[in-house]
């Protein structure tokens, strides 16, 4: 029987969610198109560079 790692599966949650996002986004026209993109970049950036704060003080 196979494991499945709780991580691995909220990871593909969240693939399959931005995803969906970015379908949606497509069918937006250019201007709203290039806002929307603009929003989910810095909520990717804003993600990962959360991941580098140092919890010890």
């Amino acid at each position: 029987m196979e494991s499945v790692n709780p991580e691995s599966t909220a990871d593909t949650g969240t693939d399959d969610a931005l995803v969906s996002r970015l379908r949606l986004i497509e069918d937006q026209p250019l201007d709203q198109r290039a806002d929307a993109y603009v929003h989910v970049h810095d909520e990717l950036r804003a993600r990962l560079e959360g991941g580098d704060v140092s919890t010890s003080a």
